[in-house]
This record gives C-alpha cells, sequence and structure tokens, in this order.
C-alpha cells in the first residue's frame, strides 16, 4: 500500500525523505509527492508517475526546511494523477494519509455544505480539511487532531504538518503499521522500517489508536484522548545489506535465489540439530491447549493462502487434527461460529495485511485461541494474538512473495510435527525423519535452482502461449494455484490453477495447441491418477511442461519440456515444485518488458480492504 516518510530535526530532511521512499518503491505506487515546513511556510511538490519524476522537480526546485513528509500513494479514491497525489494542502495544514476513509462521501457533503471547496478525488484531502479546521478553532495542533480523530470511520495512518506550528508533527494510526525512529536529535517517521533503516536501529511501534506529538527534540506518546502513555524504544537488527541487489538484475530473481538460506534460517530456532528434534518453546508454554486442540483454522490471503492450503494436509496427515482454510477476505462475512478448543492461524508477511487482521479480532471475540505466522516483528498482528511464531524470511523487497511462502511452509512442516508430538501422534522415529528431510531441504532447492538458465532460454517461446494451465493434486494443487497467481501477477497473462482431478470439469474446453499445460507430476500415491489426466491434455494438443521425479520416462514422453526434482518425502516436494513456477514467471514477464520487482496496480502489503 501506500508509503508513508516524515523527517524531523535534520539539514537533510528532503533526501531523508526522498531516499526512504525509495526504499518503499516495492510496496506499489502510482504517484508521489513531499511537503517541507521552511519555517514560515510550508511548500509541496508532487508528481504522477515514478519517483523519478518527482526527482526531476525537486532538482530543478529544491526544498529547504528541517521537518518535511512524504508520501507514495497507491489510489484508491480518484485515479493517479497530479492533483490526487499527497501530500494534500489545506489552508495551513499539510497531510499524508495511508488506509481508507469509509465515511467519505458524508464527509466531503459536510465540508462541501460548509462552502469549502474540495479539490481532488481523493478521501485524503478531507483529513486536512477537518484539521485546518480545528486548528483555527483550538489555535493548538496536538487538540485539533484530537478533535478530528472521532470524526473518521475507516483504517488511517496519517502525518500531519500545520504552517503556525513550524516546529511540530503529529502522527496517529488507526490500523495501518507507523513507526518511529529515534535518531540523533531527529526522527524518523515511516510505514515501514526499511525507510528508517539507514538513519537509526531504535524504534517504536504506533499501536491503534495512538498518536506520536513531536516538537523540536521532544516528543510525547498520547491515546485518542490526548492522555499521555508510555511506549518503549525497541532495537532492531535488520542491517542496509540485505536491501541490496547484490549483483541480481532484480530483487525477485535474487529473493528466489535466496530461498535455501532463508529457509535454513526459519528453521533454525524450532528445530534442534544434535538431537533432530522440534523444539518450539513459545508454543510448548502453551502445551496443555495444544494437547486439547480439536480443529484448525488457517486464515491468510494471496500467496499465504496458498501456504495456507498446503498447511491443511500438512497438519492432516502429520498431526491427524482437523483443519480447514480460509481466504481473509471472505471469512468474516460469512459469520463464522468457531467450535471450542480450536485454533486459528493467521499467515501475512507484513503482519498488517487488512483483511487477516480483522479475522484475527473476530476470532478473539468468538474467545479462539490465535497463533500469527508472520515476517514483521512487531507488527500488528503480531502484537495482537496470542502465539507468535515467524517466518524468519528477511527482507522481502519483491512485491511478488518468494522467500515468505518458502518460510512458511517450513514453519508449517514444524507446527504440525510439534502438534503430533504434543498429541502423543507421532513417535521418535518419525519426529527424526521430518527434522532430517526439512534440514536436507535446502540443498536440493539449490540444484533445482539451475534451471533458472533453461527458463531464460525458453522465455521467448513461452511467452507467446495464450494461456497457462497449472494442474497438481493432493498437496500439489495449492502449488498449481501459486505458480499460476505468480504469472497473472508478473506477466499479466491468463493463468489458472486447477486440482488435475476438476480438468474433465470444464478446464478441458480451454486446451488446444496455444494452450501451455504445467502438469505438476511428482512420482507420489495419485502420480497413477495424475498421468492419466496429463494424457487427456496432450491429446488435446496442450503444450505440456511437467514437473517430475528424476528420470521420469512415461512423463517425458507425454512432455515437450520435462523438468526433473529429486527424489523427496510428499511434504518436501513443494518447496522443490514452486521454484521451477517463480523461474517460469520471472523469465517471462522479464521477456515482456514488465517491472517484475513492481508489477502495475499491485502493493505488497494490502493494509485496507
Amino acid at each position: 500500500m501506500c508509503g508513508i516518510v516524515g523527517c524531523v530535526g535534520r539539514d537533510d530532511a528532503q533526501d531523508v525523505i526522498i531516499k526512504g521512499l525509495k526504499s518503499l518503491e516495492y510496496r506499489g505506487y502510482d504517484s508521489a509527492g513531499i511537503a517541507m515546513h521552511n519555517g514560515d511556510y510550508i511548500n509541496r511538490t508532487r508528481a504522477k508517475g515514478k519517483l523519478m519524476n518527482l526527482e526531476q522537480k525537486l532538482a530543478k526546485d529544491p526544498l529547504i526546511g528541517k521537518n518535511g513528509i512524504g508520501h507514495t500513494r497507491w489510489a484508491t479514491h480518484g485515479p493517479p494523477s497530479e492533483k490526487n497525489a499527497h501530500p494534500h494542502s489545506i489552508g495551513g495544514v499539510s497531510i499524508v494519509h495511508n488506509g481508507i476513509i469509509e465515511n467519505y462521501l458524508e464527509l466531503r457533503d459536510q465540508l462541501k455544505s460548509m462552502g469549502l471547496d474540495i479539490y481532488s478525488d481523493t478521501d485524503s484531502e478531507l483529513i486536512a480539511h477537518l484539521v485546518n479546521i480545528e486548528v483555527k478553532k483550538t489555535g493548538e495542533l496536538a487538540s485539533a487532531v484530537k478533535n478530528v480523530i472521532p470524526q473518521l470511520e475507516g483504517a488511517f495512518a496519517v502525518l500531519v504538518l500545520s504552517e503556525k506550528h513550524p516546529d511540530e508533527m503529529i502522527a496517529f494510526t488507526n490500523g495501518p503499521p507507523l513507526l518511529v525512529g529515534f535518531a540523533e536529535e531527529s526522527f524518523i517517521i515511516a510505514s515501514d522500517l526499511l525507510a528508517i533503516m539507514p538513519y537509526t536501529n531504535k524504534v517504536t511501534y504506533l499501536s491503534e489508536g495512538e498518536i506520536i506529538y513531536i516538537n523540536k527534540t521532544n516528543y510525547k506518546f498520547f491515546n485518542n484522548d490526548l492522555k499521555e502513555i508510555q511506549k518503549n524504544i525497541e532495537t532492531v537488527d535488520w542491517s542496509d545489506e540485505l536491501v541490496e541487489k547484490s549483483g541480481y538484475s532484480h530483487f525477485m530473481l535474487k529473493e528466489i535465489f535466496e530461498q535455501p538460506r532463508s529457509m535454513a534460517k526459519s528453521l533454525e530456532p524450532y528445530i534442534d540439530v544434535d538431537n533432530h528434534s522440534i523444539t518450539m518453546p513459545e508454543l510448548e508454554k502453551h502445551a496443555d491447549f495444544f494437547k486439547s486442540v480439536e480443529q484448525v483454522y488457517i486464515i491468510a490471503c494471496g500467496t499465504s493462502f496458498y501456504s495456507g492450503m498446503v498447511g491443511e494436509y500438512l497438519i492432516e496427515k502429520i498431526a491427524g487434527v482437523s483443519c480447514k482454510v480460509d481466504i481473509a477476505s471472505e471469512f468474516r462475512y460469512r459469520e463464522p461460529k468457531l467450535i471450542k478448543n480450536s485454533l486459528v492461524i493467521l499467515i501475512s508477511q507484513s503482519g498488517e495485511t487488512a483483511d487477516t487482521l480483522a479475522a484475527l479480532r473476530l476470532a478473539k471475540e468468538q474467545g479462539v485461541k490465535t497463533m500469527t505466522l508472520c515476517n514483521v516483528q512487531h507488527s500488528s498482528m503480531d502484537r495482537e494474538s496470542d502465539i507468535q511464531t515467524y517466518m524468519n524470511a528477511g527482507v522481502e523487497i519483491g512485491v511478488a512473495s518468494t522467500k515468505a511462502f518458502i518460510c512458511s511452509l517450513s514453519v508449517l512442516n514444524v507446527f504440525s510435527g510439534f502438534l503430533a508430538k504434543v498429541k502423543g501422534n507421532f513417535e521418535k522415529s518419525e519426529e527424526e525423519k521430518l527434522v532430517k528431510a526439512l534440514l536436507a531441504t535446502p540443498s536440493h532447492m539449490e540444484s533445482v535452482l539451475t534451471y533458472d538458465k533453461f527458463f531464460a532460454d525458453a522465455a521467448e517461446r513461452l511467452k507467446s502461449y495464450k494461456g497457462f494451465l497449472y494442474m497438481g493434486r493432493g498437496v500439489h494443487f495449492p502449488i498449481a494455484l501459486e505458480g499460476a497467481l505468480k504469472l497473472k501477477e508478473l506477466a499479466y497473462m491468463h493463468a489458472e490453477g486447477y486440482a488435475a482431478g476438476e480438468m474433465k470439469h470444464g478446464p478441458l474446453a480451454l486446451i488446444d495447441e496455444q494452450m501451455a499445460v504445467v502438469m505438476l507430476a511428482p512420482q507420489d500415491d495419485l502420480y497413477e491418477k495424475t498421468i492419466s489426466n496429463l494424457e487427456t491434455a496432450k491429446a488435446r494438443g496442450g503444450q505440456v511442461i511437467s514437473i517430475g521425479t528424476i528420470q521420469d520416462k512415461k512423463l517425458k514422453e507425454l512432455s515437450i519440456n520435462f523438468l526433473s526434482l529429486p527424489e523427496v518425502d510428499w511434504n518436501i516436494n513443494p518447496f522443490l515444485a514452486v521454484i521451477p513456477l517463480q523461474l517460469l514467471s520471472f523469465h517471462v514477464a522479464n521477456a515482456l518488458g514488465h517491472d517484475v520487482d513492481q508489477p502495475r496496480n499491485l502493493a505488497k502489503s494490502v493494509t485496507v480492504e
């Protein structure tokens, strides 16, 4: 979603804000802008399109000042345009906003009835109007914000500057993430840690309904009633080198190749390597609860949802516990009735996904224990859940998730073994077998990454197909869905994922000589059925790309391209099978000339519905 950066107290404030916005480009955006207080006035520059357009304007006419706010916008209300770009300035007030104001039409009509002009198509501009009105009434920025917050409905993270208060800045949030970095006699406020990292590792995360008021080098935290509260300053340990391309052409390609190392790191906290055993100390504190769990729900969106679908197979087959998977954006609208002694697992790379966060809160309202699987510690979901687990994937810049997916599968494997263990459904030999298989997986992944050259060479041919059908059975069905999603995200091509057994129930009509069929067909207990489905597709002219186990002569004969995977256990296959699908999407999109790291219309973290 939108990126927010604010700076207080630095001579190089404009550069700090622009550099911060650049670090947030991965989130997706369509326009950008910056406003600076020079001690007397607030000056503003905005531009449609990429940040370079804003930089070109600033190179000709830089903005002076120590206090400023910047923004990269991802359109919700109103199309991408300069007039809709942030910051919005009304009277002597400038704001940037991430989120959605749900009572926007009501507020708009109210302001128009007061004779005020509305200059943009956005909901965000209305916040500037409301703060400006209250500043005129109260003469104080903090009191003005206090009076405005109750008028806003929805999700919002906001930074505010006022011409009448040159040394002050206020930030407040009701949902979307907002962090404050404490540097030497200065402050960096942002929607993402990446914008703060170059200047300080001392940060505080604003929780929902919290405000920070900054005046020169002083600051105070408040709740919405302006009652002062105390917040801890934490030390984070991510370093700049983690967000460099390290010689790769794109962040996504780098992150695909980082997956073996990322998986190994994701396992570290949960595996006793010497004893080949599972160790999850935070979960062990709740051992009695896990013994009583009768039902597991997994809730997520997008790629995280597909990792949850794999988790469903893992939990039911390894732990022997019933598991259901839900798309977060649909979950609460069917008014679910969660059973007693159930566990709700919520998966989100950012820990800020609005629909998943709402599902977490619904589960808590029903008195059900919640467990999060996130990549970002101290995120909203991480703070609000009862039990926390982490992907440990490191920084993921590419909008299309790769490392986080693999690391989610790692933790779900370990959790399934843990649950089986506490329930007495796991022999020591089974635990050792699972751990050994997981520890061996990164080296298998390294061997599969050699297919990068194949897809780089084949991309020109592959991009000419009218569409792709991805098919798999069992645990490979979610991998087929993930492969199709990646191609849609990056190459903007028609792609669909199906359970292979459903081919005769509709998708078969799509198959001809212009349709690529990507079949996941490892030699597992569903192999013969999958081969039967594949022969049906081949007979209709489908151009088959198959992914199977070692030297599968039968699969080779049916395919124009056959990719061989190492022979591994059923629960390890998804780690290996997804890599060729990631590489296929990357190289086809690159061959088509698309921006692989920042695909159109998409954002890394969806913090509004």
